[in-house]
């Protein structure tokens, strides 16, 4: 089949093919992730973030490709996560402004806006490093450049790309030594040729091969903003559907002879008894996430099609009450005052201990976030509107959120100073350096050179078998990390933090802090204050209870 010319109706289908591609396959990328630490998120990034995007094309019934591409791209923007996910925002962000007026584009036109792409996401990210999604966008659109003028077949060009994709993706463990040491492929590169797959599978008629449907596949896909703490934002009673209902459907021949199954037509049924509708179905079954009044009737109308099997019903309403009693204890925004502030600073952090060692810091505003859990540029810009400051500092100490900060500052009017911190020790350290009586630029100096005054470890387990700088590290032991290299690894956790804190302490040190997390006992943490007592004894030691998942012990050497 040969196509000259991609409309609007034709791009927002491939988008959401894109999305449902990246969507079936986001824990295959996220397993990806070389670090054999418990912070695989890069699949699950991208998909939230292409998520976004899709669900604004799903609100127009344009048939201009560069409406679509516009909707498209403030999607994304808006729900962009982790580093992978502002790149791929801004990739289609540049591909949006090439199309922008545009009702077709021809293969021409197309290589010209995945061109754009690339360069808007290379002048987004500061230091640019190949091997990367970067570098297989970057391949990819050159490719499409080179072959368009002589590929007339928008299908062709597509099957190019992919093509060229796949071969660039082979390539990062070339360009990046660690991917070759651990013997995987870049995971925000594999990403985005899920997603170009997806593309070209719409412009060949064809789907992309469907895995099971599964729990896990339905929790990915509701891991989307209606389950984020969004709760605090309304009252219990004003919840329409108040219940979350998933169940899945075993397909019955009988029953589909008098009700032949129709994917949209089933769709479109349910949405009129509810929200929040997902809809997930292969040859043999269909999964079904929705909330709805009236769950029985929802039911009642999937058993025409098959047998009902793992009915899961919870009630919203009940859960929103524990959610907010929870919220209450945790730390909040303080009410906005009548008149704005001079100052206005926001962290993120995981772990209510984490969050309340922030505001007694002077923090106004703490997001929970962190690894595995990177919060959306609308969810930064939605901080940004509560501080209600004319200068907002924003440190995101993680380094997978600092490019979502930098994206949010840059949309909103109010003047935001996004201070660079990777680890909550950076941010801790950084925090003090702040003073309310000084000029923005002094304060934005001083926190910024604060970040190098602290040397920041964590403490984790193992997600898999692997050797990474001559280090062999088994799945389930523990890891001591410096600076974001691996140090240590046994099997033993106090073991394992010891032998960090010694491979981090100088006779110049004068402060350790130790923040232990949810699943380590205070008593283990008390042993290794004292440890560090009886080690080194001009250290000052603090303890704090910092509740973190993830991370057994987070450290700060200074």
């Amino acid at each position: 089949m040969t196509i000259e010319k991609i409309n609007g109706k034709k791009f927002a289908h491939m988008v959401l093919e894109g999305a449902n591609n990246l969507s079936k396959n986001a824990k295959m990328v996220d397993a990806l992730n070389v670090f054999p630490v418990p912070d695989g998120d890069t699949g699950t990034n991208m998909n939230l973030t292409i998520t976004s995007g899709a669900t604004e094309v799903k609100t127009s019934n344009s048939d201009k490709v560069g409406e679509v591409a516009s909707l498209f791209a403030r999607g994304l923007l808006m729900g962009a996560r982790g580093n992978s996910g502002v790149i791929l925002s801004q990739l289609f962000r540049g591909f949006s402004k090439a199309v922008e007026g545009k009702s077709e584009i021809t293969s021409v036109e197309l290589a010209a806006a995945l061109e754009n792409g690339v360069d808007s996401a290379y002048k987004a990210v500061m230091k640019p490093v190949e091997g990367t999604i970067l570098t297989v966008a970057k391949d990819a659109a050159r490719k499409a450049v080179k072959s368009a003028k002589k590929m007339p077949d928008v299908v062709e060009l597509m099957q190019e790309v992919v093509k060229e994709g796949k071969a660039s993706l082979n390539r990062t463990p070339d360009l990046l030594p660690v991917l070759k040491e651990v013997g995987v492929v870049d995971s925000g590169g594999q990403g985005l040729l899920l997603i170009y797959e997806g593309f070209l599978a719409v412009l060949e008629g064809r789907e992309t091969p469907d895995s099971s449907v599964d729990e896990e596949k339905m929790e990915e896909l509701v891991r989307a903003e209606h389950h984020k703490s969004a709760q605090g934002h309304m009252k219990t009673e004003d919840i329409e559907f108040g219940y979350c209902t998933e169940f899945m459907v075993q397909f019955e021949g009988e029953k589909l002879k008098n009700s032949p199954y129709d994917e949209e037509a089933f769709r479109n049924e349910l949405d009129k008894h509810g929200d929040s509708l997902l809809v997930v179905s292969d040859d043999d079954i269909v999964k079904v996430h929705m909330h709805t009044e009236y769950p029985g009737e929802i039911m009642t109308y999937a058993q025409n099609y098959g047998s009902l099997i793992k009915i899961k019903i919870e009630n919203m309403r009940e859960q929103h009450t524990t959610i907010l009693n929870q919220e209450q204890s945790a730390p909040v925004m303080k009410e906005k005052p009548a008149e704005r502030s001079k100052y206005g600073i926001i962290t993120v952090s995981m772990g209510d201990g984490i969050a309340t060692l922030f505001e007694s810091l002077g923090a106004s505003y703490v997001i929970p976030g962190g690894q595995t859990m990177n919060p959306s540029t609308e969810d930064i810009i939605k901080a940004i509107e509560e501080v209600y400051a004319e200068n907002i500092i924003i440190l995101p100490n993680n380094s997978n959120i600092v490019m979502t900060a930098q994206q949010a500052a840059s949309v909103v009017e109010e003047n935001v100073i996004v201070i660079p911190s990777k680890t909550v020790p950076q941010g801790i350290s950084s925090l003090l350096g702040f003073n309310p009586s000084v000029e923005p630029d002094a304060n934005e100096e001083t926190m910024k050179d604060s970040l190098s005054a602290v040397k920041s470890g964590q403490v984790t387990f193992a997600v898999r078998d692997t050797k990474i700088d001559g280090i062999e590290i088994a799945k389930d032991d523990f890891m001591g990390i410096s600076d974001g290299k691996i140090v240590v690894s046994e099997p033993g956790r106090l073991e394992v933090a010891k032998a960090l804190l010694q491979s981090m302490i100088t006779e110049e040190d004068e402060i350790v802090t130790i923040i232990f997390g949810e699943d380590t006992d205070q008593k283990e943490a008390e042993a290794l204050v004292a440890y560090v007592e009886e080690q080194f004894e001009d250290v000052e030691v603090e303890l704090h209870e910092g509740n973190q998942p993830v991370y057994a012990y987070i450290l700060a050497v200074e």
